[in-house]
């Protein structure tokens, strides 16, 4: 009987002992049973979902589409070491196929997502070719201070080199380690992550296409160590309403965003394009300028008449990096290192929540160029 009692209770302790076992995969448990963070994936399409006409033709794309769904699957079982994640697929388009309304259907899908206490991040995939626009508008209309991390792929899934497996794994990741909490939206590809304020795209091919301009990235995914070496200025104000911008789309309807349009600068550019976009109705012209963005003489006298007509122009410059600094000219914002695609998308939102030029003025040097100033900080902090 006391032989039976003991292997009985050393039979337990080897239970015991194999289930605390840290050796990988000794009692592994599910997601769920784990207490892994619940992290969301807010379907766009892109690339990611895209097929190629051969396996070998990376630029060549073909009809057929998966889901994100299907892409999710191929991470199994690793990601289910990492993250509890489900999918809300909200389209699975392309590029050229993206309006404001898409735009303006995702950042308030995202947000009703983060709006449930049981998710800790959201993961967006979209089209390379403007996912820093689809980013950028995330940031300014996302009121939840929870990760949103977009990520996608340059080659399709059915190639011999599709980077979607890796880059999703990754943005998952980020967005499951909270480390990007309160940095507003962030871009996860090629292994570095970026502000969606300051990232661009600046290769049509090449994998490691996505760059930060002169401030570069945030900060690095290498395996499981995620290394931030620094943040967006925004996080100065992480748990205080001032965190959140004024552009709350559930405030406003799709068909309510204002009409804005671009006009491209170069040596003897003419102003027809600006009288056109003006005679059309659009409410606000971004001039993508040379240098400090100075525009053709033509162009000029043709933003003139438009300003008289009462459209609205911010002035950036198409060198790519570098400020326009406002000088408070009448009808002119000057759009400091915004990129002009990314300064369309902030008066484009500032012009659907106010028609106050010198409020649009204040949101372009406040949320548009977000510093990261300790001093300020310290003086609010103490008062």
């Amino acid at each position: 009987m006391r032989k039976r009692w003991v292997g009985a209770l050393f039979a337990a302790f080897l239970l015991i002992a194999f289930a605390v076992s840290p050796y990988p995969g000794a009692g592994k448990a599910s997601a769920a049973e784990a207490d892994l963070p619940h992290i969301v994936i807010v379907g766009m399409g892109g690339t990611i979902t895209s097929t190629a006409v051969g396996r070998e033709m990376f630029q060549s794309y073909g009809t057929d589409k998966v889901s994100i769904s299907d892409i999710l699957a191929r991470l199994q079982p690793e990601i289910s070491k990492v993250a509890d994640v489900t999918v809300r697929e909200v389209y699975n388009i392309n590029s050229a196929e993206t309006t404001t309304k898409h735009l303006y259907d995702m950042s308030l899908a995202i947000d009703e997502v983060l709006a449930d206490e049981n998710v800790d991040g959201v993961v967006v995939n979209a089209g390379t070719n403007i996912m820093e626009e689809l980013a950028y508008f995330a940031d300014l209309t996302v009121q939840s201070s929870k990760p949103v991390v977009f990520t996608g792929s340059m080659r399709q899934s059915n190639t011999f080199s599709f980077d979607g497996e890796a880059n999703l794994f990754n943005a998952i990741r980020l967005a499951a380690s909270g480390e990007t909490t309160c940095y507003g939206t962030v871009l996860m590809l090629n292994d570095e992550f970026f502000a969606a304020r300051e990232v661009t795209k600046t290769d049509a091919l090449r994998l490691d296409t996505f760059d930060g301009g002169r401030y570069g990235a945030l900060g690095t995914v290498d395996e499981n160590r995620i290394r931030s070496v620094r943040a967006p200025g925004r996080v100065l104000q992480c748990g205080q309403e001032s965190w959140k911008t004024p552009f709350d789309l559930k405030k406003v309807k799709p068909e309510d965003i204002a009409k804005v349009e671009i006009a491209y600068s170069y040596a003897e550019a003419g102003g027809e394009s600006i009288t056109a976009m003006a005679d059309a109705g659009v409410k606000g012209i971004v001039t993508a300028g040379h240098g400090a963005g100075g525009i053709s003489t033509k162009q000029a006298e043709a933003r003139k008449a438009a300003i008289d007509k009462g459209v609205l122009f911010v002035s950036t410059t198409r060198a790519g990096s570098g400020a326009v600094y406002d000088s408070g000219t009448p009808g002119v914002i000057g759009a400091a290192d915004l990129l002009p695609q990314k300064a369309r998308l902030l008066l484009q939102l500032s012009l659907t929540f106010s028609d106050d030029e010198e409020q649009i003025r204040t949101w372009f040097k406040t949320i548009g160029m977000p510093e990261f100033n300790m001093g300020d900080y310290m003086k609010t902090k103490n008062g």
